[in-house]
């Protein structure tokens, strides 16, 4: 016994060690040295690569992405044979391309959309698409008395402004940080379906044909979803930058939209007359008279009084814009 401990003690080993020496590397001193790992930040480049094309296979590969793509494939077929295919439309049909033709919603609505892509919990999803039906469906199911409402307030004469409005708040819910972003997005849904109802409201079939207002706001639901769903599975720290310089884009659009409004618009108006020429130099490039209405020359409708003799002061009269406040008209008269 005495002589196994000895020689325990001049090899080095233990019974732990289970007589197995510990190894040494070249220039170590003999010091035990375990398994090496290299940073995260000395990764080749290559690698990275590989693993944003792991995660980008990884995020195509899920069923929320394909059952999303599927319906966004649906959508744009189902505009494309619409616009394609010569045929008299449905009022389902002209629904939907409505919704397609207010350019400046349908960018309000993408913004939301990447807004939704964001999203770090699916209630703030929820929330958002709560926030844009809960506004339209009391507009549209009873239009006429909230709408009237509307005009009898100070609201009433600046309706022009709301959709500028929405595509700016859209703008500026994509620049907030996650934690304002929650509250703000919903608030800017609700602006951008407030807008929405009007112009479905104001339209020509509007409210009055269900089948066009129910294509309206699903075309509508469509633009707003779909592609925030697209992106979900991918969505990171990396969408930030891009949200921002989306945001800027729907921002300066929304300043555009808002200074065109207020610009006046100015008609085509011929030169003066001039009474030192014959006629007061009225030629058939410069006519003294409005142009006439095809309608006026078809028969179909009575000509103004007073359309048959010249303006006194020989310019002709502005564009009326009558009392769509859509438009900025009736901003002068009380309702």
């Amino acid at each position: 016994m005495k002589k196994q401990k000895q020689s325990h003690r001049k090899t080095g080993r233990s019974p732990a060690s289970g007589g197995r020496a510990k190894a040494t590397g070249p220039g170590s001193g003999g010091a035990a040295t375990g398994p090496r790992h290299e940073p995260p930040s000395l990764l080749p480049p290559a690698g990275q690569g590989e693993t944003a094309a792991a995660r980008l296979r990884a995020g195509v590969g899920t069923a929320a992405f394909r059952i999303a793509f599927l319906i966004f494939l649906a959508g744009v077929s189902t505009v494309a044979m619409s616009l394609a295919i010569p045929h008299e439309f449905a009022f389902f049909e002209l629904g939907y391309l409505f919704t397609l033709s207010i350019y400046d919603l349908v960018l309000a609505m993408l913004g939301l959309s990447v807004t939704i892509g964001m999203a770090e919990r699916r209630h703030e999803v929820l929330a958002i698409v709560i926030a844009f039906l809960g506004v339209m469906a009391p507009m549209l199911l009873f239009f006429d008395p909230i709408f009237h409402a509307i005009l009898q307030s100070p609201l009433g004469h600046e309706l022009f402004l709301i959709a500028p409005i929405a595509v700016m708040l859209s703008g500026v819910v994509l620049w907030l940080p996650p934690s304002l972003r929650r509250f703000a997005a919903p608030v800017a849904a609700a602006v951008v379906g407030f807008s929405l109802s009007l112009f479905i409201g104001l339209d020509d079939f509007g409210i009055g044909i269900k089948e066009f207002a129910l294509a309206a706001v699903i075309g509508a639901l469509w633009i707003l979803l779909v592609p925030g769903l697209m992106l979900r599975p991918f969505r990171g720290n990396w969408l930030t930058i891009p949200a921002r310089i989306i945001g800027s884009w729907l921002m300066v659009i929304a300043v555009i939209v808002t200074v065109s409004l207020y610009v006046p618009l100015s008609p085509d108006a011929p030169p003066l007359s001039d009474p030192t020429l014959p006629d007061g130099g009225a030629t058939l490039d410069a006519p003294a008279l409005p142009p006439l209405d095809p309608g006026i020359e078809d028969g179909l409708m009575e000509a103004p009084g007073g359309f048959g003799s010249p303006p006194p002061d020989g310019s002709l009269p502005g564009p009326e814009l009558g009392d769509n406040p859509l438009l900025g008209g009736g901003r002068n008269t009380q309702p």
